[in-house]
């Protein structure tokens, strides 16, 4: 479904992704984890046409989209739900999940995935009058990714959403992330939380200061002992 090939990204002189290629395939979850300034973001903004690549190809379900606006990006089927939430402050819940579905006509479809966002998170039912500022981080977290979905999704990318929750509302949030891929949309999740990653992945990479530098099933990453040494605290 994504195919990234050697893809070069800057922020002026600084270089920040460096020959970076990477595959997600239909319906699967692929997780890329690293540590703070590997690149990740990154990666997951030049796929959604937030950064552009100085240099390589991506290709999503045939076409290229390398260089592409945002908007179009989004219109093809990749969602981002980007780190740190994002949420509209001064909106109500559903008028953040509303503009989700911005770039939809369908309005029958429209409504029908309002009432799936609410099943996935009935936190969000309850609050769907009250102004997104004042949720709590999870909350804002379950809304960041209601809204993604709105947009009809056949990639997700998900950008640390285990970032400053919970333990509690970090297992709720992975349950769902299983949830929405076992419904049909394929994940590319961005996560610091190695454990929770490899744990509903199907395969993932590791990228270390721009570079992949390890990559497999998730079940053979877990059992590597560089993963096990740097990420999963050397269990």
């Amino acid at each position: 479904m994504l195919k990234v090939n050697d893809i070069n990204v800057f922020y002026g002189n600084i270089q920040a992704l460096k020959g970076v290629s990477l595959e997600v395939n239909e319906g699967e979850v692929v997780t890329l984890i690293g540590a703070n300034g590997a690149g990740k973001s990154t990666l997951l903004k030049t796929l959604s046409g937030l950064l552009k690549p100085k240099k390589g190809t991506i290709e999503y379900v045939g076409s290229s989209i390398a260089g592409k606006q945002a908007q179009s990006i989004v219109k093809a089927g990749i969602s981002h739900v980007p780190e740190g939430r994002r949420v509209f402050a001064n909106m109500t819940v559903e008028e953040n999940l509303e503009l989700g579905a911005y770039l939809r006509k369908d309005k029958d479809g429209i409504a029908k995935d309002l009432q799936r966002v609410f099943e996935l998170f009935p936190r969000l039912l309850e609050r769907r009058k009250q102004l997104s500022g004042t949720l709590s981080g999870g909350e804002q977290q379950m809304l960041a990714m209601g809204r993604a979905i709105m947009a009809k999704p056949k990639l997700l990318l998900l950008d640390e959403p285990s970032m400053g929750l919970a333990p509690l509302m970090v297992k709720t949030i992975f349950s769902i992330i299983r949830e929405i891929n076992k419904e049909g949309t394929t994940i590319l999740l961005v996560e610091q939380n190695a454990h929770m990653a490899l744990s509903v992945a199907d395969r993932a990479y590791v990228i270390e200061t721009g570079r992949i530098v390890l990559s497999g099933t998730a079940k053979e990453l877990q059992e590597t002992e560089e993963v096990k040494a740097a990420y999963l605290g050397g269990l």
